[in-house]
């Protein structure tokens, strides 16, 4: 089983000297984030900050900010036994015979398993405050060019109003004054679509956001679940057990009943604001633009709650394990759509989106250009503004080996294909804003049919019956 919630998380990381807490007294503009940046570049532990300058809560940082963590939070071994597992469900086959269905059932039990539950009343709503203020929380000015203050880790609740269903996201959330904040939905992301909708029915949009929760259900956020998929049900699965949920007190929405603090609001449609700027994942400034404003009428918390928080900057930082759990978990899902993929990679300097690593089993021509095309159709995917494709002996965790391919296997005007397409919104060297060029790499060996007519030369390699022998002299030899 998962988790329960935040606090058992961190008792779990303490139990294992995977958190240190902090008892001086620390100022959440600026200090709290030179603090944390300096011990996620050192591959240091979580932190948990007890004395924060004008707050009476403590703050919890770098939680994700290890392999070793985001394993623990995701409650396995390794992140790919959760890739594992997901294949066993899609590889379920419609049953041909009565036994069939028999061996099926306990499959899609657990499966119905995952189902949020609804609960009546939750430690989330111990405390209700109809007269709230965003000053009594120990919100982070990040960076010193920041707009203001961010609420950086948020599960962002919103209804798309024509189905009813739920979506999860997670988005920043600038700080105006004690009730109204900027909501920072990307064109792209399922929360503006549903912005968009209500502001074509001209209604106010409900919306809560929960801080803190079980480490399943945060990451189940930021994850690129297709648009009909409850983020909550994909909480469920990670967890092995339903996240309970509760009603909101004044808006019509479900959150987790386990979260530390839920603030509920709404957005106007016909409301914006200048939000940023923002110092962002790609490690530069995201610029200021017009977003909505989100407007506080509800907090509820627990009695002694724990705030929750990131910081993003220069890599590596806590936001690229997180986005390495994205890729193991959801390595299965490219395969079902492209089977030749061996592996993929997404480097920690490419911040998510700007770069993907991909070895192949080429079996015709032209077939790794098909998959640099393939990828730029696969929802979020089409963001990614280099793909580089490789054979499948060629091991994509290693950048250097795929480099090493890359400069030698390489004839720029044959084996690169520049498209124009939609960019990330935090793409600053694109030409416009969200849209701009992409760059494929074809580095794998090439055949005669795809227009290489002289011999290709064969890779370096031992003699296998030398190796042996080395390998069982070595310790003679003194090494």
């Amino acid at each position: 089983m998962g988790f329960k919630d935040l606090r058992e998380y961190i008792a779990a990381l303490e139990q294992r000297g995977w958190l240190k807490r902090v008892t001086a007294e620390v100022d959440p503009v600026l200090e709290i984030t030179e603090i944390t940046d300096r011990v996620s570049k050192e591959e240091g532990p979580a932190l948990f900050f007890e004395n924060v300058k004008g707050s009476r809560l403590p703050v919890l940082i770098n939680s994700f900010g290890s392999f070793e963590r985001m394993n623990l939070a995701l409650g396995v071994n390794e992140l790919d036994d959760i890739a594992r597992e997901i294949m066993s469900y899609l590889q379920l086959d419609a049953p041909s015979s009565f036994w069939d269905k028999l061996k099926m059932l306990p499959k899609l039990a657990e499966m119905s398993s995952f189902l949020p539950k609804m609960v009546k009343s939750g430690p989330c709503q111990e405390v209700v405050n109809m007269n709230p203020s965003l000053d009594d929380l120990p919100i982070l000015k990040c960076w010193p060019e920041d707009g203001g203050r961010f609420i950086t880790l948020p599960l962002v609740f919103t209804r798309d109003p024509e189905t009813g269903r739920r979506n999860t996201g997670m988005y920043r959330m600038q700080v105006y004054d004690q009730k109204t904040t900027g909501m920072h939905w990307h064109m792209h992301h399922d929360g503006a679509e549903n912005y968009r909708r209500n502001q074509n029915r001209g209604k106010r949009m409900d919306v809560a956001v929960a801080l803190g929760g079980d480490p399943a259900t945060i990451y189940s956020a930021i994850a690129p679940l297709p648009k009909d998929i409850d983020e909550m049900i994909f909480a469920g699965f990670l967890r092995k057990e339903p996240v309970e949920m509760v009603a909101c007190r004044t808006v019509d929405l479900e959150v987790p009943a386990h979260a530390e603090i839920i603030l509920e609001g709404y957005v106007d449609p016909e409301e914006t604001r200048i939000e940023g700027p923002f110092g962002d994942h790609t490690g530069y400034y995201s610029l200021s633009d017009y977003y909505p404003v989100f407007h506080l009428t509800c907090m509820t918390h627990r009695n002694d709650p724990i705030y929750p928080a990131t910081i993003v900057g220069k890599p590596p930082m806590e936001d690229c394990y997180m986005a390495k759990a994205t890729e193991r978990i959801f390595l299965p899902l490219m395969q079902m759509l492209m089977p030749e993929v061996v592996d993929i990679n997404l480097p920690l300097e490419g911040v998510f989106h700007n770069c993907i690593l991909i070895s192949i089993r080429k079996r015709y021509p032209g077939q790794a250009k098909k998959v640099i095309s393939s990828v730029w159709g696969m929802g979020q995917m089409m963001f990614t503004k280099f793909v580089v494709v490789v054979d499948e002996t060629v091991n994509v965790q290693n950048v250097s080996e795929v480099m090493w391919k890359v400069f030698n296997n390489v004839d720029p005007r044959r084996d690169t294909i520049i498209v124009d397409g939609p960019l990330d919104a935090l793409d600053h060297s694109s030409p416009l804003p969200h849209y701009g060029s992409k760059l494929g790499i074809d580095a794998t060996k090439k055949w005669p049919s795809e227009g290489h007519n002289r011999e290709w030369p064969n890779d370096i390699v031992m003699d296998p019956a030398v190796k042996e022998q080395v390998d069982r002299r070595w310790k003679e030899l003194g090494f």
